[in-house]
């Protein structure tokens, strides 16, 4: 382990540029609205988010370049004030996504108001725990917790000082992205994804979404991790599904679930619907859980630390320590996090459907017991791998699995009792979620010298006004395309759902779910990321494919070049690939939006007029175009003479 390095910041500590401005709050808050209902979407639809931090700083870098023409040039910790406020918001949608959809599925749908409560109460925990453990893991830690995404964002707002070129990228991803999406999902005049059926084996089938958003995220993800993801879509496509296909092919009755259907009567989808959704589910839960095990010393040095340093904040409240030491005082911590409590516990309509305020008081507590662990376990954690890779969904499930148990153990069974299970692990999910983004924030603060109650702050206000657009986004998306279905089929929200009904109602299908832990074990022991694979597995191939032509381009464009050049060229297309995400999940969003305001989705032009194969190569045409046009793009936009 290195030991701690000697920092000095971007700014000294002597200086005091603005920073806390109004027009960077606002900025923020803008991009974050954006970013976060994009993200929003994109989980939806593929199961993850991306880091919108490096994005929002350069776009804000080009805004404050247009005013300096005005006479009004904006500082460096301004900008970094910026993105700081603006990531709140993709954190926040991660925790939204990857539970409340599930309500919905069990015909409790949530109304905005709570949704909005439980957003709020998971994002002011995630940031105010994170409070204290700022002097422990981002100071006294620096040099052995890089924290990679925040180290990468202090970095581009250096370069950002001598031009804000790079800020092209993104407004032109946002454009292609956009426009995409409408030929396919708007106007429809391409179709939204491709599929070929396969002589042999049995019901084996390749698809691909034609999606500039998922291409993006396989580009943001890299070549390894996007490899190991399609090759567990592959094995469910070309091997579970074929495997079930031949197996059920003289079954004279339904295989539990499917209670109607024979198995040789079942399409690829319904067979990979009603037997490999759950054989992935059980992938990605021990997955998850094997991250966190994996994690145990971490997760407990992490802990230890977290309560220890609990007890010594405020010491860096006095306005005799420097500038870049002064966090938010310990008496605003305290009350900010009882202020939680007391709602979480006494107002009825954030956990609408308990009956009885204690037990309010029982789920209110266990959000701040899983929330406080975990929002530690992610902060450190992160500051490893990055927020890229940040377990939030095997947190989320651990604190499903507790939570359910405890309800299972007071006698609360019904629906009622799932659903407040969920409500928990919502503002849990969030918790974590924002405690790895603020983490990074704090540690690109750090490095360029900010003022970390400022960064705090700025943080806060990301939460309290991104919360109402990201549920807003979500509604209106439950309202036109619904979840579980091919356009969102919600996947993490799906398998959340199925972990309280296996622990309440006891009615999983275990031989399966069994098939899928065995799954990731042995990957676990062949040394292969078992969580990208587990959600190859558990996604449907289609969604996998886009998103490993991504990671597979970002290699041929990076191998054999100089180290220098490399970097180059992945900062541009991290770049180019966050506005593709941006500009298809806004347009999604906007989708949703006017068909809530017209009562119904608009049907486009169609592409009836091209035929069934004329419509496939085109579509086909259109994404080799696309792929095409990005590689161009990545390889020989930059300093002329430097490729």
């Amino acid at each position: 382990m290195q030991p701690p390095v000697e920092h000095r910041p971007y700014v000294p500590a002597g200086l005091s540029p603005r920073e806390l401005t109004l027009r960077a709050l606002a900025l923020g808050i803008l991009f974050g609205i954006v970013f976060g209902a994009a993200n929003a979407y994109l989980g939806l639809r593929a199961g993850l988010t991306v880091s919108t931090s490096i994005p929002v700083a350069v776009m804000t870098v080009a805004v404050f370049r247009l005013l300096g023409r005005l006479g009004r040039p904006g500082t460096i910790l301004e900008a970094n004030l910026s993105q700081t406020t603006g990531s709140a918001s993709s954190s926040l949608a991660s925790g939204v996504i990857f539970t409340l959809p599930a309500l919905f599925m069990w015909g409790m749908p949530p109304d905005l108001g709570q949704m909005v409560l439980l957003a709020l109460c998971g994002g002011l925990l995630g940031v105010l725990f994170m409070i204290p453990l700022r002097e422990y893991l981002i100071v006294r830690e620096h040099g052995r917790l890089p924290y990679p995404e925040g180290t990468a964002c202090a970095e581009v707002l250096k370069a950002s000082q001598g031009g804000g070129a790079q800020a092209v990228h993104v407004f032109l991803g946002l454009g292609i992205g956009a426009a995409v999406k409408a030929l396919t999902s708007w106007a429809r005049l391409l179709p939204d994804s491709l599929a070929l059926s396969l002589p042999w084996p049995r019901k084996a089938a390749l698809s691909i979404d034609l999606s500039a958003a998922l291409f993006g995220v396989g580009y943001i993800l890299g070549p390894r991790v996007a490899t190991v993801m399609v090759g567990g879509g592959l094995l469910s496509s070309l091997v579970i599904i074929p495997a079930i296909a031949w197996w059920g092919e003289g079954r004279a009755e339904p295989f539990f679930p499917e209670t109607v259907k024979l198995v040789s009567q079942m399409s690829t989808a319904e067979l990979w619907s009603r037997y490999v959704r759950y054989i992935g589910a059980g992938a990605v839960a021990t997955a998850g859980i094997l991250t966190l095990i994996r994690s145990l010393p971490l997760m407990l040095e992490s802990f230890r630390a977290g309560a220890s340093q609990l007890g010594r904040a405020g010491a860096t409240d006095s306005a005799a320590h420097a500038r870049t030491s002064r966090d938010l005082p310990l008496p605003a911590l305290v009350a900010g996090v009882l202020a939680v409590v007391l709602v979480m516990s006494f107002v009825p309509r954030v956990f609408s459907v308990i009956d009885g305020w204690t037990h309010q008081l029982v789920a209110a507590l266990c959000v701040v017991v899983f929330a406080f662990f975990f929002v530690t376990v992610a902060a450190r954690i992160v500051g490893l791998v990055g927020v890229t890779s940040n377990p939030t969904s095997g947190m989320t499930i651990a604190a499903l699995l507790g939570t359910a148990s405890v309800f299972l153990a007071i006698g609360w069974e019904d629906a009622t009792g799932k659903a407040a299970a969920l409500m928990v692990g919502c503002v849990v999910a969030i918790a974590a979620s924002i405690s790895g983004d603020t983490s990074q924030d704090l540690k690109t603060g750090f490095l360029l010298g900010a003022t970390p109650r400022h960064q705090q702050l700025g943080q806060l206000a990301g939460v309290l006004t991104s919360a109402t657009f990201v549920c807003l986004s979500v509604l209106l998306l439950a309202e036109t395309f619904g979840f579980g279905g091919r356009e969102l089929p919600a996947p993490q929200a799906t398998l959340m759902k199925l972990v309280i009904d296996g622990v309440i109602d006891r009615s999983l299908p275990w031989g399966l779910v069994g098939i899928g832990v065995g799954m990731a074990l042995l990957a676990e022991a062949c040394r292969i990321p078992a969580l990208p694979f587990a959600v190859g597995v558990y996604l449907p191939l289609s969604t996998m494919t886009p998103v490993f032509l991504g990671g597979l381009l970002r290699w041929v464009l990076t191998r054999r070049t100089s180290a220098a050049l490399s970097e180059r060229r992945t900062e541009r297309g991290v770049l180019l690939a966050s506005g593709f995400v941006g500009g298809e999940g806004l347009l999604g969003v906007a989708l949703a939006g006017a068909a809530f305001a017209l009562g119904r989705r608009p049907e486009g032009i169609g592409h009836a007029w091209a035929g069934e194969a004329g419509a496939w190569l085109l579509g086909a045409i259109a994404f080799a175009l696309l792929v095409a046009w990005f590689f161009r793009h990545v390889r020989t936009s930059g300093t002329p003479g430097q490729e």
